[in-house]
């Protein structure tokens, strides 16, 4: 699995997730801190590029921001 973070706002966190997990089984998401707001999305390797196009998309819309790690607390 492909392991991205992003952080984003509270109230689009259940709204992003609908969106992804709508793709099928290409990619999951968990919330790893839900005060400060952060995903993980778990991307199959074999759908990476089908979701570059929709993280790309969900950035631009939903000010997602990309973070390298995120190492809970």
């Amino acid at each position: 699995m492909i392991k991205k973070y992003f952080r984003l706002e509270r109230k689009d966190i259940v709204l992003v997730q609908f969106i992804i997990e709508g793709y099928g089984e290409m990619a999951a998401v968990k919330t790893l801190d839900p005060r400060q707001a952060v995903i993980r999305i778990s991307i199959i390797p074999d759908f990476m590029s089908d979701m570059s196009g929709l993280l790309d998309y969900l950035k631009d819309k939903y000010k997602m921001e990309e973070i390298a790690d995120y190492q809970s607390k």
